[in-house]
């Protein structure tokens, strides 16, 4: 097969250009023009460094959800799997891995239609509440990049001008909560149109290799994308390691509950997985991921981990398609065929 004859370093040339970094650029040099303004700190706590690497000396400590202000992305010497690191405003650089990148956009709040829409959260985090009143109890805290359904826009119970919008969660049908409306953006329906519309679907195809922890994506044999990932890995509780095999993209959502019960379930209550495309009836999905930056080691709990941007892309570009207006599409006899591997360059 033609694209079993690629070589890796054809392919990781794809996904570095992707990302806007350099070929294997030298250590301590800026590698991305694009670095993103600010990131939010995904663990219970990360070192600043005074140097890309963890071992200079420690400058300081960030703790979980604050905000720090980027000022350039660089390659450092380790780890091996992922030696990007961020250069800090005021000095200081910080590995990415539990670094989510973020943006902070706020939004006027717009007219929702009467089946609903899909919203994405576009602050670094947002509180949902019990009801549309920050008195009120807080539910959850939704990240940015998760995807949500929003059913309505309301106003506030007590503060006049402020809106919020209606969550309807999509694991307990009985729960809603509020959102600033501020906080969120809904997606219009440009930007989930299908790519690649003209390519059959049956020549269409992905292969993650679960060595290097890339997947590629595949029109006619041509690689067209490629990212890295992060697979089902083992832990202390149990083995979760992706499954090889041939599996396909036959149910899709734009968003997700992952929680108990869930194959993806790793210990935490995640509100509005984006852009879900299931390939096992267990619950294996290819899907956006929030809750960390460290992409190329496996570290789920079987699922394929990806970064918002690039589930996004596969999400518009894997068969079937989910229109707007729509939670969720099945359709084996289209879907998109997905290939587990050990080993796709050898």
């Amino acid at each position: 097969m033609a694209a079993r004859r690629l070589h890796r370093r054809d392919v990781l040339k794809l996904l570095l250009a992707g990302l806007g970094v350099a070929w294997f650029p030298k250590q301590g040099s800026l590698v991305s023009a694009a670095s993103p303004p600010w990131g939010r700190v995904t663990a219970k706590k990360v070192s600043i460094h005074s140097a890309p690497s963890f071992q200079a000396p420690k400058m300081g400590v960030r703790w979980q959800d604050e905000v720090l202000p980027i000022r350039g992305t660089v390659y450092g010497k380790e780890p091996e799997h992922n030696p990007l690191w961020y250069r800090l405003e005021g000095g200081g650089y910080v590995h990415s891995g539990e670094i989510q990148p973020v943006d902070i956009r706020v939004h006027f709040p717009q007219p929702v239609p009467e089946r609903g829409a899909l919203a994405e959260v576009t602050v670094p985090y947002t509180d949902a509440f019990a009801k549309p009143s920050r008195r009120s109890r807080v539910k959850y805290r939704l990240y940015y990049a998760s995807t949500h359904w929003v059913t309505a826009v309301v106003p506030d119970l007590e503060e006049e001008g402020v809106m919020w919008y209606r969550i309807q969660d999509d694991k307990w049908e009985d729960l809603v909560y509020y959102v600033p409306a501020r906080h969120l953006r809904l997606v219009p329906p440009e930007e989930l149109t299908p790519l690649s519309p003209h390519v059959p679907p049956r020549a269409k195809r992905i292969y993650v290799d679960l060595r290097t922890q890339v997947l590629v994506a595949l029109e006619f044999d041509q690689p067209v994308f490629a990212t890295r990932v992060s697979t089902g890995a083992v832990f202390s509780t149990g083995d979760y390691r992706t499954p090889t095999g041939v599996y396909i993209t036959a149910y899709k959502r734009p968003y997700r509950h992952m929680a108990t019960n869930n194959r993806a379930w790793n210990g935490y209550d995640l509100p509005g997985v984006p852009w879900v495309s299931y390939i096992t009836e267990d619950g294996i999905a290819l899907h956006g991921t929030y809750w960390h930056n460290d992409f190329g080691r496996p570290r789920s709990h079987g699922c394929i981990n990806l970064s918002p941007a690039a589930a996004k892309w596969l999400f518009r570009w894997t068969m079937p398609t989910v229109p707007h207006n729509r939670k969720w599409a099945y359709d084996a006899q289209v879907a998109t065929y997905v290939h587990v591997v050990e080993d796709y360059f050898r």
